[in-house]
């Protein structure tokens, strides 16, 4: 039987492990040959639980950050981590990582990245950094502080959490362009949050290109992702000098989550979702 995963199983950056559960609510009201299409798929999670709840749909995950080369790189990253841990020994969590042992870390990452030639640094990060703080990068890393944050046990492979899913690789103007005017089609609109880190993602995010994904919204199903750290005077502005847009969460309902990236950060999520229209007159 295949898993119902609730998080996702390597670490990534905004994974949506908070709203899986209203998500599934949401989802109860779209029919079985709905077709859902993961415009940001970052970690796979909205694709994965949207598959296991509707597993007739069709499921299109657009992968832009190839999250599924590091799934295929479970057994080496556990392997890694194996001897990270043996390098830190019985330091308790979350220790700072100094010396011999800070010196030990890197020469057995800059070892894996000359014999192995790859490295997932986001969950290598998470390990020996506090949580969101991820590098890219053993130069990178080895500017910040290290701390023994390395789970005792090895990640599960994972083959089954993209089973049955179509898995693509683009910008997502192009994914949507291709599904826009398919039947029963359902956006799921995640983008990296505007105001917070992004460095993780392939792409470089400005003000304009937030605001680019609002024009696809109008007219069609959708379930939509932010935080209040979005800047909303901008927002409204740019709405204002685009009046056939409009505001593309009017009839949208909502629902919150308080978030927190750790002691002083905190933040509000939010996911919007149109309600289908048989629904909305019910409703009524």
């Amino acid at each position: 039987m295949k898993k119902n995963y609730l998080s996702a199983p390597l670490p990534f950056v905004g994974q949506k492990r908070m709203f899986a559960r209203e998500f599934i609510k949401v989802l109860e009201q779209y029919p079985e040959d709905t077709v859902f299409v993961d415009l940001f798929g970052g970690s796979g999670l909205l694709s994965h639980i949207a598959k296991c709840q509707k597993p007739n749909a069709t499921v299109v995950y657009n992968d832009f950050d190839n999250y599924r080369h590091r799934l295929e790189n479970i057994p080496r990253t556990n392997f890694l981590l194996a001897d990270l841990r043996a390098i830190v020994g019985e330091m308790p969590k979350p220790s700072c990582i100094k010396g011999e042992k800070r010196d030990l870390i890197f020469a057995r990452l800059e070892q894996e990245e000359r014999e192995y030639g790859y490295i997932d640094f986001i969950t290598i990060s998470s390990a020996l950094m506090f949580s969101m703080k991820y590098k890219l990068s053993i130069p990178e890393m080895k500017k910040e502080a290290l701390y023994n944050n390395i789970r005792k046990a090895d990640y599960p492979s994972s083959e089954d959490y993209l089973e049955g899913i179509t898995i693509v690789s683009a910008d997502y103007k192009e994914v949507f362009k291709q599904y826009k005017d398919t039947p029963n089609v359902v956006f799921l609109v995640d983008p990296p949050y505007l105001s917070t880190e992004v460095g993780t993602y392939s792409m470089y995010w400005k003000l304009a290109d937030y605001l680019d994904v609002l024009t696809i919204l109008s007219g069609h199903q959708f379930i939509y992702f932010t935080s209040n750290k979005s800047s909303i005077i901008e927002l409204c502005d740019w709405l204002g000098k685009n009046p056939t847009v409009g505001n593309p969460f009017k009839n949208c309902r909502k629902v919150e989550f308080n978030a927190t990236m750790n002691y002083h950060a905190h933040y509000t999520d939010m996911m919007f979702y149109t309600q289908r229209e048989d629904e909305y007159r019910i409703a009524a």
